[in-house]
């Protein structure tokens, strides 16, 4: 590890427990892991190493808290099409405020901002560092092969976008994958492995896997699951600040995992999401 990625460890293990709102495994939520996913580049092919849905029970009560509530408001804001511009009304733009509001008192953010603010990377006034966290995160900018804005960090990270209607591309967050299995749109085929990822535990918070998800497939994905959103939005944002365009490798808990995450125009989010190397 860089001294970087050091520095970046002790942040991300600070952030890890801190987050009072993350759920148990096998107590607040059940995941069924089921087999390993095959090399599939289509949603009917019939390569599917899961027969059951990927969750078995979540506590929704989890959902009434208020930054999960005020996260959940932002899942339906978007155009999922890849190419099709997005228009932001005046209430979701005040949806994207309250989420902000909700997370920014939170340990997690207060930890993260009390440390960008003495790297020189943020602004130590709360008001302004909301202003920064809406222009990296919730800004609209022209994903590749669009003339008009038709994404944002926000929406490519946490709610999933689809290309060409064949392909699912970000979408790495667990709610929106519990909800929309939930609704019946998620077939979830299976989890991911390699010769340099270990395999899969249910008892875990990191997981690969591959789903089909509005006609489209996203062969390998990778989330954390249970986590708060507090807890992701504060451990992406410290990786884009201090490392934009690199692949961090960071060390908390149980975890080594590398947090991809690539800029868009320096001033954006283009994609971030966990790779897990090893359990510690």
């Amino acid at each position: 590890m860089t001294e970087k990625d050091l520095y970046l460890s002790v942040m991300a293990q600070q952030l890890w427990d801190n987050d009072m709102s993350r759920l148990q495994p096998g107590l607040d939520y059940k995941i069924s892991l089921q087999g390993k996913a095959g090399l599939t580049q289509s949603c009917n092919d019939g390569n599917n190493g899961a027969a059951l849905p990927l969750f078995t029970f979540v506590n929704e009560n989890i959902f009434k808290k208020e930054t999960f509530s005020a996260f959940i408001s932002l899942l339906d804001n978007y155009e999922s099409n890849a190419g099709e511009p997005e228009v932001v009304t005046l209430e979701e733009e005040a949806e994207n405020h309250r989420f902000l509001e909700s997370i920014i008192n939170t340990p997690p953010m207060k930890i993260a901002h009390r440390y960008l603010v003495e790297k020189q990377l943020s602004p130590e006034n709360t008001g302004e560092f909301k202003q920064q966290l809406y222009r990296i995160w919730f800004e609209l900018y022209a994903r590749r092969g669009s003339s008009r804005p038709d994404s944002s960090g926000f929406e490519h990270v946490f709610v999933g976008e689809t290309r060409g209607g064949r392909t699912v591309i970000g979408f790495h967050n667990w709610i929106q994958l519990y909800l929309q299995e939930k609704l019946g749109h998620i077939d979830y085929k299976g989890y991911s492995v390699n010769a340099n990822s270990p395999e899969p535990d249910d008892k875990k918070h990191i997981l690969a896997l591959q789903f089909s998800w509005k006609n489209g497939i996203k062969p390998k994905g990778s989330i954390f699951i249970g986590v708060s959103p507090e807890f992701e939005f504060a451990l992406y944002t410290l990786c884009f600040l201090t490392s934009p365009n690199e692949r961090v490798k960071v060390s908390f808990s149980l975890y080594e995992v590398e947090i991809v995450c690539h800029h868009y125009n320096q001033k954006h989010i283009g994609t971030t999401y966990p790779i897990l190397t090893k359990y510690l």
